[in-house]
């Protein structure tokens, strides 16, 4: 049996359902694309929990979803908008436990500027942790109850032990670091953060999940591994050197024509299955 760390997907419905046989093989960790939007609530989508529900039946792998992100600031100020990013995120994990998820992704509140402006603005730091603190505290809270775990993905991070002194906050099992190399790898090229390797090094024990997809430095591409210049070799050498058994997602485009073919070469470099 090989050692090498089988790669799970980050897959919408209609993907499911055609790669379903390669999932199953192995029992591929599942990341379900379908509930990350933020207008829609728990009792819109109960015709696609109930056909998931059938879908996935006989499955023995884990499976969460991406949750909800576009416009939901984990770390603003203002009262009223936590309230709405806390009850968006509380739905989405309504919808994990009815789908029997044990991961939801949520997107990291920092960015370049506020990393290189700390100095400048002293009271910057601890109101963003005493927002993002207030925002989650329930959301974290509801987690443990249902046993989905959060996995705070980095998006325009150029410090990764911000996300580190975060989770380690809430002292709480159900809320881990995320990775997603493509972001990393641009924030690399354009704000001068640390190489992709350095993020995994630096998550170490609190590292839950990582969004594996290739990039140029410059924009979130999310190509197939290969097809950007991210260094796999180390950072998958990284990821054995940490004291973490992250779930490991391919979180990347054509998806239903590629994946087998890419996780296939990425064997043949000893590098995953």
């Amino acid at each position: 049996m090989s050692s090498l760390p089988v790669l799970g997907a980050a897959l919408g419905y209609d993907d499911v359902v055609i790669l379903k046989d390669w999932i199953f093989e192995k029992n591929r960790t599942l990341e379900l694309q379908d509930f990350s939007a933020v207008d829609v609530l728990d009792d819109d989508q109960d015709d696609l929990i109930e056909a998931y529900g059938k879908l996935l039946d006989g499955f023995s792998g884990l499976h969460g979803i991406h949750g909800p992100f576009f416009g939901l600031n984990l770390a603003a100020k203002d009262k009223l908008v936590q309230n709405v990013v806390t009850v968006r995120l509380l739905d989405a994990l309504n919808k994990c436990e009815r789908l029997g998820a044990t991961h939801m992704v949520i997107h990291s509140p920092f960015t370049a500027w506020q990393s290189l402006n700390f100095v400048n603005f002293s009271f910057m730091r601890p109101g963003l942790f005493e927002a993002a603190a207030d925002t989650l505290a329930p959301v974290v809270q509801r987690a443990e109850e249902i046993g989905c775990c959060l996995m705070l993905e980095n998006i325009e991070d150029t410090d990764p032990t911000l996300r580190n002194d975060l989770v380690e906050e809430f002292n709480s099992p159900m809320f881990q670091v995320s990775i997603d190399t493509g972001h990393a790898h641009m924030s690399h090229g354009m704000f001068n953060a640390p190489p992709v390797p350095d993020f995994v090094t630096v998550a170490g024990s609190l590292l839950g999940h990582v969004h594996l997809q290739d990039a140029d430095g410059y924009a979130d591409r999310h190509w197939h591994p290969g097809e950007g210049n991210i260094p796999w070799g180390a950072v998958f050498k990284s990821l054995a050197e940490i004291p973490a058994a992250p779930r490991l997602i391919l979180e990347v485009r054509d998806r239903q024509t590629l994946l087998p073919q890419t996780v296939k070469r990425l064997e043949a470099l000893g590098l995953a299955q």
